[in-house]
């Protein structure tokens, strides 16, 4: 986009004031932001959010152009702003408006799942000689939609935009805007529903997208999505793809079979074909997450380079970071549109801004433009090369972006950065968890206080990736088990206070000298914590009170609140932030007439406790269950465990999993009826049997009862039950029925479809899910995708 501030008010509506700043980019996350040149902050008052308390730190930034929703006092004359009534309608407006002048041809993509896949897959499957472009991560939203129109420079052939709906009435807003010439419907299912009062009201609602297309692209699997199609648009081109041939699709599950047979139908109807078509679910996401050697995190994004998704991972890099050191590794990038000094140009200031210690330029392009770069950057003509000099202590602790084109063979390099090799690996989906995030603050007055429980590492997610997320997006705390936990948070960048929930003496000296604030459930903590306050010369330090009000674990009982209060009644040692208490069965209906008298003893407790202080501490009492069904237990803050994590979304539609358990076969071995397999013989075999061997066992977490067919993994598109005894390392299954699996094909322990959840493997177990994923090894590797 290109556009001066005027036109931009012109376009929207809006009112112009003060300079006519010219606009290339739009901003709107004040935490995000890497380029200040010619960009617009647009300040959104949200729910967790108002963008408008920034503008001063987005000025000291070199921002000079603004977009707000009331009439605020410009930093500098040399500023300027462009008043609107909604800042979303404005930046939809301006969306519509530049998308109108885009000649290329757009392709939406929508459905209940799948999209973001769809889109990937599309996007690197597009000659290297066209240039294309694709909404970064999952851009679907409302706004998400708008900024990717935006982010058009004019000069693609294709654009593929991914749309996304929750409710009624969205989907004609983003039509408006996209105003496809083709598009694909992936799929139809449970996802988002519970806003539409039935199936086919979605399918009506999702076919608003397609209503100026000259184009439809679906699959007849999905019965009612395909005659609401047929029926509606009939008079349009519609292919059906479920009939598209897709070469090595069988090595790929159901849903990505489908996912393919989309992809390859599009291709054709573009005229590109499918010889050069990415369909490996190894690329379904970017921006992986992967622990490193020597301290290191790798942020992998190995399969296509752009203007724009170099921004975005520089983003997520300037993120990540939190106060480590920043490694760049970016290759050449193909099809800019621009010539070479402003093309790196661009590149070198989102560099500086992402406060990138080292750049390392992989290609001869970027290494003709090495003038623009940081003296301190180092470039190389190719991989080749980089892999020859590489050397280790370059690479020591710091986050590690590597990030580059498909011919850049950067997979080579980060298999070299990879501390773990484990071909099991746990895949932690920080989109899904921030979309669980939201949804439980849509249960919550607007900026509600949260504390986030990442104890025990995020319930076996990881702690410091999950607290990095929680902390970019706003959570008041973070809450871990023991001090420990809460030093590595701190010796990894993050700044934001946590709360250690069983705090012992013995860790009271750790904790202060790393600004960790301790749970106070008894006397005896009480006084021996205010000795260790006196003996590092502070005051005013923060701790957080434990009532007992049923549960029967910690805390002070009721007989107590007096004595309590005169013991921190003008304290100037000690600040209490929070006083609060744990329910005990809030997800239990039948124990509701319990909980409630919990709230109404937690709220007289702590109204006499607030009385000794002559200030008001947050009071906080509600975990995930209780936000969602006991809104009288809100208070000043809640806390947020299990739902944030997607435990339980069997039973709440709008909650995602977060957490896939995957490996790969390692041998196929050919068995005769009778013969034994595993230890102690415990399986003697009914017939002639196909074996696969798999490298998880009990010591990477995967129980021994699930042994003796009680589990079945997910391979070739089939379930297949594990035979014989769950070995330490090694687990056997039997692929007999399952036709075309091979060495190498993906096995899914347990994933989100019906029947390998985690709440199947619990109910067989007969235990709960989270114990489950506290029990998973930290030698299994873990990866963390942002889509």
């Amino acid at each position: 986009m290109n556009y001066l501030l005027s036109e931009i008010a012109r376009i929207v509506g809006g009112k112009h004031i003060g300079c006519d700043c010219r606009v290339r980019s739009i901003a709107t996350d004040s935490r995000s932001i890497l380029s200040s040149q010619e960009v617009a902050f647009a300040a959104i008052d949200g729910k967790n959010h108002d963008g408008h308390n920034y503008i001063e730190r987005m000025f000291s930034r070199g921002v000079m152009a603004f977009i707000v929703e009331r009439d605020v006092e410009l930093p500098s004359k040399s500023c300027g702003v462009v008043v609107v009534s909604s800042t979303i309608d404005a930046l939809q407006a301006l969306a519509t408006y530049h998308r109108s002048r885009f000649n290329g041809t757009v392709v939406a993509i929508t459905g209940s799942n799948g999209k973001t896949i769809v889109k990937e897959w599309a996007a690197r499957s597009m000659p290297d000689n066209v240039r294309s472009f694709a909404s970064p991560k999952s851009y679907n939203s409302q706004l998400g939609v708008a900024l990717s129109l935006l982010m058009l420079e004019g000069e693609e052939r294709v654009a593929f935009i991914e749309a996304g709906i929750s409710q009624p009435g969205e989907m004609e807003r983003l039509e408006r805007m996209i105003r496809p010439d083709v598009v694909v419907f992936t799929s139809i299912g449970d996802a988002h529903s519970a806003n539409f009062p039935s199936q086919q009201h979605k399918i009506d609602e999702k076919l608003l997208l397609a209503r100026g297309a000259r184009t439809i692209i679906y699959s007849s699997e999905y019965g009612d999505l395909s005659r609401s199609i047929k029926e509606r648009y009939g008079d349009r081109e519609l292919i059906d793809s479920s009939r598209e041939a897709v070469d090595d699709v069988l090595e790929l599950s159901d849903a990505l079979s489908v996912d393919a047979c989309h992809v390859s139908a599009l291709m054709r109807h573009l005229g590109y074909g499918v010889d050069d078509a990415v369909f490996s679910a190894n690329v379904a996401m970017r921006l992986e997450l992967k622990e490193g050697i020597d301290g290191s995190m790798i942020i992998d994004d190995t399969y296509n380079s752009d203007i724009n998704s170099v921004m975005v991972a520089l983003d997520a890099l300037h993120l990540q970071a939190m106060g480590r050191r920043r490694v760049a590794v970016i290759s050449d990038i193909r099809q800019s549109g621009m010539d070479g000094e402003e093309l790196y140009g661009r590149i070198a200031e989102a560099v500086r801004k992402a406060g990138v210690d080292h750049l390392i330029g992989v290609g001869e392009n970027i290494m003709s433009y090495r003038t623009l770069f940081p003296r301190s950057s180092s470039f190389y003509f190719s991989t080749e090369e980089l892999i020859e000099n590489f050397d280790r202590e370059r690479w020591a602790a710091s986050v590690i972006l590597v990030k580059g084109s498909r011919d850049s063979r950067f997979e080579r390099l980060t298999r070299l950065l990879e501390r773990r090799t484990h071909t099991t690996t746990l895949e932690v989906d920080l989109a899904a968890m921030k979309k669980n995030l939201n949804y439980f603050r849509r249960h919550l007055a607007a900026y509600h206080p949260l504390v986030a429980m990442v104890k025990a590492g995020s319930y076996g997610m990881g702690d410091v990736e999950v607290a990095h997320l929680l902390q970019h997006e706003g959570v008041k705390y973070l809450a871990v088990a023991f001090a420990d936990e809460g030093v590595t948070l701190r010796s990894k960048g993050v700044t934001m206070p946590i709360v250690v929930l069983n705090a012992d003496q013995d860790s009271f000296d750790v904790m202060i000298s790393h600004d960790l604030e301790p749970e106070i459930y008894n006397f005896r903590s009480l006084d021996e914590f205010r000795r260790a306050v006196h003996r590092a010369h502070r005051f005013g330090y923060p701790i957080h009170i434990k009532l007992d009000t049923g549960m029967h674990r910690l805390g002070f009982v009721d007989d107590e609140i007096d004595l309590l209060g005169r013991a921190i009644h003008n304290d100037e040692t000690l600040h209490v932030a929070s006083i609060f208490s744990h329910l005990s069965c809030a997800d239990m209906p039948s124990e509701d007439d319990f909980t409630r008298a919990q709230i109404a003893s937690f709220d007289y407790m702590s109204q006499q406790l607030s009385e000794w202080l002559d200030y008001k501490p947050l009071r906080h009492l509600a975990n995930s269950a209780a936000i969602l069904r006991f809104p009288e237990a809100h208070f000043d803050m809640c806390r947020l465990g299990l739902g944030l994590y997607g435990f339980g979304y069997e039973h709440n539609p709008d909650l995602l999993p977060v957490a896939t358990l995957s490996t790969r076969i390692v041998q196929i071995k050919q068995l005769a009826k009778g013969e034994s397999v595993g230890y102690g013989r415990a399986a003697r075999l009914e017939r002639d049997t196909t074996m696969a061997t798999i490298p998880i066992g009990y010591a990477d977490g995967l129980d021994r009862h699930l042994g003796e067919g009680r589990w079945r993994v997910k391979v070739g598109g089939g379930m297949a039950p594990i035979i014989g005894r769950v070995c330490m390392d090694s687990a056997m299954v039997d692929i007999t029925d399952i036709k075309g699996v091979s060495v190498g094909d993906k096995v899914t322990i347990f994933s989100a479809d019906r029947g390998n959840t985690l709440e199947d493997m619990a109910e067989i177990l007969g235990t709960i899910s989270y114990e489950i994923m506290t029990s998973l090894s930290s030698r299994i590797k873990r990866i963390y995708t942002e889509r």
